[in-house]
């Protein structure tokens, strides 16, 4: 049996190149080597769809219940990742949700800055809707960038007066793009993904002209009243902890059932790691029965 834990992890990160050294291009390249790394299960039915404004993947597992779906949008800063680097991911928690996920390819900047991830995942919802699907069986869920973008897609959604889906799903969200938490700096030395450098850089590309602090774009600012239930897992050794632990205060100050769950030495987005480390299968089943429970 191969070692398994944290400390595998930590040291398959180590190898990797910095990725400050990488250009745009080589860590888009990088992240979309994972679906090599950690395959999708044969027994996992891929469709490509076309969705408004962004094409998607269907992936269906065998224990998918018609009707039941994962709206699933993947991190990356908001300038890497895609269907390749997250299926995987993507796949177990819809595996563990006994739901079809519709992985979505929202565009990334700096092509394509906000307002555009927030407009395509708004516009994915639209069409799951208009293909029948009722709201009430709608999770939306997302990592890193994608975590943020799920709390943003929910605002969206609440403002365009749209029926809210039964929940959302957050992997160590980053929702602050004013880059202002204090576990940028108690959490430096420790979270082995995550540095301020790179992070600030995302930001910047995908704000573009927009202030850090507008709504969609940082939605730890947004009005968060009357949003579905919330499920926030993050790491306790990962620079948006703080990110995290705001996201979570802010929701329940604003009326909104919310479960904060702090994962004891796990490091940004441990979740995509499944094949070698235990505590990722046990989140993503948590995430599962979240699921079930909303989307019932």
């Amino acid at each position: 049996m191969p070692d398994r834990g944290i400390d595998v992890v930590r040291a398959h990160l180590a190898k990797l190149p910095p990725a400050e050294s990488l250009t745009t291009a080589e860590l888009r390249a990088q992240y979309e080597r994972a679906e090599k790394v950690f395959p999708t299960p044969a027994e996992v039915k891929v469709e490509r769809v076309s969705a408004p404004t962004a094409p998607a993947e269907w992936l269906r597992p065998p224990s998918a219940v018609a009707g039941r779906v994962v709206l699933y949008l993947h991190g990356g800063g908001y300038v890497i990742g895609s269907p390749r680097s997250h299926r995987h991911l993507a796949a177990a928690i819809a595996a563990a949700a006994g739901a079809s996920a519709l992985l979505l390819d929202y565009r990334l900047a700096p092509e394509h800055p906000y307002p555009a991830a927030v407009d395509d995942a708004t516009a994915a919802y639209r069409w799951l809707l208009d293909q029948g699907v009722a709201p009430g069986r709608i999770v939306i869920g997302g990592d890193s960038a994608g975590g943020g973008l799920t709390v943003a897609t929910l605002v969206a959604l609440r403002e365009a007066a749209l029926p809210r889906p039964a929940g959302g799903v957050c992997i160590s969200p980053w929702v602050d793009l004013t880059c202002g938490g204090g576990s940028y700096e108690t959490k430096a030395d420790v979270d082995p993904i995550v540095r301020r450098v790179g992070v600030e850089e995302m930001a910047r590309a995908y704000l573009g002209a927009t202030p850090p602090r507008t709504p969609l774009a940082s939605p730890l600012y947004a009005d968060l009243r009357d949003l579905p239930p919330l499920l926030i897992q993050v790491g306790s050794e990962e620079v948006l902890l703080d990110d995290a632990v705001e996201l979570a205060a802010r929701a329940r100050a604003a009326g909104v059932e919310t479960t904060l769950e702090v994962w004891d030495r796990m490091i940004h987005v441990w979740h995509w790691f499944l094949p070698m480390l235990d505590e990722a299968q046990a989140a993503i089943e948590t995430i599962g029965r979240f699921t079930r429970a909303r989307a019932a």
